[in-house]
């Protein structure tokens, strides 16, 4: 059975770890690695993020690399942002290529840029290939698991979920998004002038939720404080001196005709053990049955992510073209390290 031929588009703190985890399984073949950046041009992956046997070297040309017939799916992690990706996506789609992006917004696009949605649509339908974005959240913490549990419901009225994270698997642009590493003042003054954001996706997994179940949100409210930490704390990317920004406490509000019908809170933080915060996966579902999860210490972020990208490769390869939510294809499951795949031809 032929390898999924995969190329990696991005080698940040994720990107490296899924092309580690696709390293170790044998029904996957990396052939072809992109940066956004010069660092590490013409090095070998494997030299690259320590780990592995693949001789495949860096490239920051992607004419070099996406050339038609050369892969069958593209896994880009380059970017937070629609606008930034879609570049990006577009290409992939061109080159005749399925595509896999951890970019937040990707999520669910249609939800802050339908105009974008209906674009990248219609380009992998004309091109035959699958457009997917994922990731652990948004992508199915706080959205499709939330989705899954309804389905044990014959009547939803409310949802309420919260996810107590710890930020420090992510790399520099997480940080930066989130404001780690600020002091309070930068991070007001972040907030205001778009360069801190708090957690990407909000709007995503909102419109999500609330399409899959038929709900039509008339407003979305969105509050944003700083984590101050009363004590220092370190990760490979960030050192936070006390009294500086150690994450957001980030609350979206969905509601319909003035009620609250959807609440997600995201506080996040880096080394949350530190100041004693313990981490976990919470929701609460009103209806008939109520239902209560809990999944404690939080699924973590960073596996979680990676773990997505690389599970979902089997279910884009045989999806149907077009761009596609989480809700549009199958429960994701484990892809093991031996497990067959194929691609749709």
């Amino acid at each position: 059975m032929e390898k999924v031929r995969v190329i990696l588009w991005g080698l940040g703190a994720m990107g490296s770890g899924i092309a580690k985890a696709l390293l170790k399984r044998s029904n996957v073949d990396i052939v072809g690695v992109l940066k956004v950046t010069e660092t590490h041009r013409g090095e070998t992956l494997s030299s690259v993020i320590g780990a592995g046997q693949s001789d495949v070297r860096i490239s920051t040309d992607p004419d070099a690399v996406l050339k038609p017939g050369a892969a069958d799916i593209v896994i880009i992690s380059t970017a937070s942002f629609t606008k930034t990706v879609k570049p990006q996506i577009e290409r992939a789609v061109r080159a005749g290529m399925n595509v896999i992006t951890i970019a937040e917004e990707m999520a669910y696009p249609a939800a802050q840029s339908p105009a974008a949605a209906c674009e990248l649509d219609r380009l992998a339908k004309e091109y035959g290939v699958t457009i997917l974005g994922t990731g652990i959240n948004p992508g199915f913490v706080l959205d499709s698991l939330i989705i899954a549990l309804t389905g044990v419901c014959l009547d939803v009225q409310e949802i309420h979920a919260t996810r107590v994270n710890d930020l420090s698997a992510f790399g520099q642009m997480v940080m930066r998004t989130q404001g780690v590493g600020t002091t309070p003042e930068e991070f007001q003054a972040g907030l205001e002038d778009g360069t801190i954001v708090g957690h990407v996706g909000f709007p995503e997994s909102m419109q999500m939720i609330a399409n899959t179940l038929g709900w039509k949100l008339d407003e979305i409210v969105q509050t944003k404080e700083p984590i101050i930490s009363q004590v220092c704390r370190e990760t490979p990317h960030v050192v936070i001196k006390p009294g500086m920004v150690a994450g957001c406490r980030h609350i979206a509000y969905g509601k319909q005709n003035g009620q609250v019908k959807i609440t997600l809170e995201h506080p996040q933080q880096v080394r949350p053990e530190l100041a004693d915060v313990e981490t976990g996966d919470y929701i609460r579902i009103t209806g008939t049955p109520d239902l209560n999860l809990q999944i404690k210490p939080e699924i973590p972020g960073g596996i979680g992510t990676i773990a997505m990208a690389v599970n979902m490769i089997p279910l884009v390869c045989q999806a149907s073209p077009g761009l596609k939510t989480m809700p549009d294809l199958p429960l994701p499951a484990a892809m093991l390290p031996k497990l067959v795949t194929t691609c749709k031809k």
